[in-house]
């Protein structure tokens, strides 16, 4: 996401540089092949994850455009203050665990990923990473539809100039309009933190997202952070999408939520585990 601190001030990478980090990761990958399945204990094996063999065809040096210098904003006062109390709760605390002594409600940043509730990279905003990136875009003669692979989330954007519902929603309310070619899909209404920056937005996110053809196999995505109860200034990234001729596959999740009992009852298990080691 962000520009390396070692490239500071380099905007793209020169086609060797690329040639050079491309040769690297495909490396990096070989070893990961290249592992037992009994060394990946906990996790899929390499099959699943969709890694990439390239870098993207623009060679920026991050998804960042704005600020210039590839770089994040700092956090408010108030938002450096909630991610420390969180740390500080969840000290020595896996991300799939609750918080010593919590719930449901207690699982930290990873928390609406562990329920299945949005994904990883779904957001909104979007965000590739990992594995099931891919997105389905559809038109209606008065919506588009956002259809995500990663926990199969559908966000349906009425281009008609409907007002706002003011219900708040898991993933916003969308609404969009087009600027030429352009089409401008803008969400607030958002319940709490989504999966974006593993929850590091807020509910006060407002969410300016730009879908450009650039090509016949790319759609540029533009996304505009505007958060000021997190960031303390409005920034933006942009993703070039590659078009895949793939259908898009159902991602289940873990269904039935059946995960969750585990997860609770084996964090109620380590802690009377260290009670009666106190006692």
């Amino acid at each position: 996401m962000e520009r390396p601190e070692d490239l500071a001030g380099q905007e793209f990478l020169t086609a060797e540089e690329a040639a050079e980090l491309e040769q690297a990761r495909a490396a990096e990958n070989a070893a990961r092949d290249d592992q037992e399945p009994d060394d990946i204990v906990g996790n899929y094996n390499t099959f699943w994850f969709d890694r990439g063999d390239s870098v993207i065809g623009t060679r920026r040096t991050s998804l960042v455009i704005d600020p210039p210098d590839g770089r994040i904003p700092a956090l408010t006062p108030e938002a450096e203050s909630r991610r420390a109390a969180m740390t500080e709760a969840r000290k020595n605390t896996g991300p799939h665990e609750p918080t010593p002594g919590g719930w449901v409600d207690d699982l930290g940043p990873n928390g609406l990923q562990v329920r299945c509730i949005t994904g990883f990279n779904s957001g909104p905003p979007m965000t590739p990473g990992a594995y099931n990136n891919n997105v389905q875009v559809f038109q209606t003669p008065d919506s588009v539809v956002l259809l995500n692979e990663m926990n199969h989330n559908v966000r349906v954007v009425p281009l008609d100039g409907r007002p706002h519902i003011g219900l708040r929603q898991w993933t916003g309310d969308s609404r969009g309009y087009w600027e030429g070619d352009t089409l401008v899909v803008e969400t607030s209404g958002f319940i709490r933190e989504t999966s974006f920056m593993r929850g590091g937005a807020s509910a006060d996110l407002h969410l300016t997202e730009r879908f450009t053809r650039v090509s016949p196999e790319v759609l540029l995505y533009e996304a505009t952070i505007d958060d000021p109860a997190t960031w303390t200034r409005p920034w933006k990234y942009e993703v070039p999408m590659q078009s895949n001729p793939e259908p898009l596959y159902e991602y289940a999740c873990h269904e039935g939520n059946y995960a969750m009992e585990v997860i609770l009852a084996g964090a109620r298990a380590e802690e009377a585990e260290a009670a009666a080691a106190a006692r």
